[in-house]
């Protein structure tokens, strides 16, 4: 099966190729142009040297010359003497009564000399003149056509990229989803024959102590299982505190991260509710507050902010580990990158979907700096976009 990179290749390499044989004939189709104009003019100032030769035979001349000024068509001309003063000129529009000293005709003049080489008209001491001439209506048209081309095929090849960039987008959201709820469902089973026997455990009187340990760690399965539930779906999003969240998620992380580690949380005493799936926030939190663990290895500190705008709050996540290399910045969002040996590359791929597509919000390395730290931003606003 042909792969969708190779088939967007494959039109690329033929749009590519088309729009090359066609600016390729469109030249050739120029210069071809350009050389019948020059043969008219030739034509032209040689009637005119032939008349002046043969003033006998000025009448047969006179309707060979007129022939000429026929079959130039719609090409524009300017003849001057040999003081560079206009004599003639045909197939240029008259503007205002303009005679032969006017500034638009002698304008026309230096437009046309670099257009065209001229054409010397000269014979003896009768006629000294030199012909002026510049590109049709249609040659004018078919410089620009090229141009026009190049523009059309950039518009088509943008969509094309963006069509295959949706597709594959598309794809992954596909893969997202049934992953989750896989997830979910595989997590489910085993959670309920753990809840069963919990209870014969209780009624068999054993140290309760025991009991109360386990049982939160078969609520923490739940709470697993329920964030891959809601991402293989569309969650909705309820107005809660998000302080309170905040400070119930870094109480969980405490217990677990070590006494090495120093947590830096002053939280507001004023509730701070907005509109979110207070299941997603934490796991969003909960990630990243760990990618810090990880930086600082279990020994330094985790400091989080929460700044309140007129419109959106912002959550600062800080740690003094490692840092992130500058070329690795962009890519920490990307599913399936990792710097950890034994990462999967989905934490904070999971907390990008979480923020942008979810709750239409940002999340971002706000500053890291190698062997200092690094600062993640996440964006939530106070209320829903409709």
């Amino acid at each position: 099966m042909i792969s969708n990179r190779l088939i967007k290749n494959l039109i690329l390499l033929g749009s590519f190729i088309i729009v090359i044989f066609i600016i390729w004939n469109t030249y050739a189709l120029f210069q071809s142009l350009k050389k019948e104009e020059r043969k008219k003019m030739e034509l032209w100032a040689r009637a005119q040297k032939e008349l002046a030769q043969n003033p006998n035979l000025e009448k047969d001349l006179g309707i060979l010359a007129f022939d000429v000024l026929q079959k130039i068509g719609s090409t524009p001309v300017i003849q001057v003497n040999k003081n560079g003063k206009i004599i003639d000129y045909k197939n240029i529009e008259r503007k205002d009564n303009a005679d032969k000293d006017s500034v638009i005709l002698y304008s026309k003049l230096e437009k046309f000399k670099k257009e065209n080489a001229p054409i010397k008209v000269i014979y003896k001491n009768i006629i000294n003149q030199t012909l002026y001439y510049g590109d049709t209506p249609l040659l004018r048209k078919l410089k620009i056509y090229p141009i026009a081309l190049l523009l059309i095929i950039f518009i088509f090849v943008f969509l094309l990229i963006f069509l295959f960039q949706t597709n594959k987008y598309s794809e992954q959201n596909k893969l997202w989803v049934g992953m989750a709820k896989e997830t979910a469902h595989q997590i489910s089973t085993p959670l309920s024959s753990l809840m069963g026997w919990i209870e014969v455990l209780k009624e068999k009187k054993l140290k309760k102590d025991s009991i109360i340990e386990i049982e939160k760690d078969i609520n923490r399965l739940e709470l697993i299982a329920d964030r891959f539930s809601k991402i293989g779906a569309s969650p909705k999003l309820k107005t809660g505190n998000i302080i309170s969240l905040i400070s119930k998620t870094l109480e969980y992380l405490k217990k677990r991260s070590g006494e090495k580690v120093i947590w830096k949380w002053k939280p507001p005493k004023k509730p701070l509710n907005i509109p979110m799936n207070s299941t997603l926030i934490s796991w969003t939190i909960e990630n990243i507050v760990k990618n810090g663990i990880d930086s600082i290895k279990g020994q330094g500190e985790i400091k989080i902010e929460l700044i309140s705008l007129k419109k959106s709050i912002r959550i600062l996540i800080s740690d003094n580990g490692v840092g992130i290399k500058e070329n690795a910045v962009k890519k920490i969002f990307n599913p399936g990158y990792t710097t950890k040996k034994a990462g999967w590359g989905l934490g904070l791929s999971l907390v990008e979907r979480i923020i942008v597509n979810f709750h239409k919000g940002k999340v971002f390395v706000k500053e890291t700096k190698v062997g200092i730290g690094t600062v993640f931003e996440i964006s939530l606003n106070k209320k829903l976009n409709r």
